[in-house]
């Protein structure tokens, strides 16, 4: 199994598209002013914008990872992306920044590396 794509709902279409381009995803689909798909630039899975009347506030914490991330938060600050975090090391060896789409949706980037998979706690299982 493989994680596709996770589709967002955006509450200005143009504005969303615009905000995850300047994210850096390349637009790939755009369907009658109310539906976006974009590639990320490295791996597999996409992301989907979907036109709504609901600001989201609450939903899921969509996170992009980035090996270059004190650098890509600078180059988006000077773009006009603001950030609610700066960029921290946290407890669980990630360093990450948070920041919301302007829809409302939660986004952190982050930089974990072998962590992201392999941290010291990971569970082993066994195969039976």
């Amino acid at each position: 199994m493989d994680l596709n794509q996770v589709t967002l709902n955006v509450t200005d279409f143009s504005e969303a598209v615009a905000f995850y381009e300047t994210l850096g995803l390349k637009l790939i689909v755009s369907s009658r002013g109310e539906y976006a798909r974009f590639e990320l630039p490295s791996g597999s899975s996409t992301l989907s914008l979907h036109l709504s009347e609901e600001r989201t506030t609450n939903g899921p914490m969509i996170y992009f990872e980035c090996d270059d991330l004190d650098a890509r938060v600078e180059a988006l600050k000077g773009k006009g992306i603001s950030f609610e975090t700066e960029p921290t090391d946290q407890p669980w060896r990630w360093r990450e920044v948070r920041l919301r789409d302007p829809s409302g949706n939660r986004l952190c980037l982050f930089h974990a590396g072998l962590e992201r998979r392999f941290p010291p706690w990971r569970i082993e299982r066994k195969h039976r």
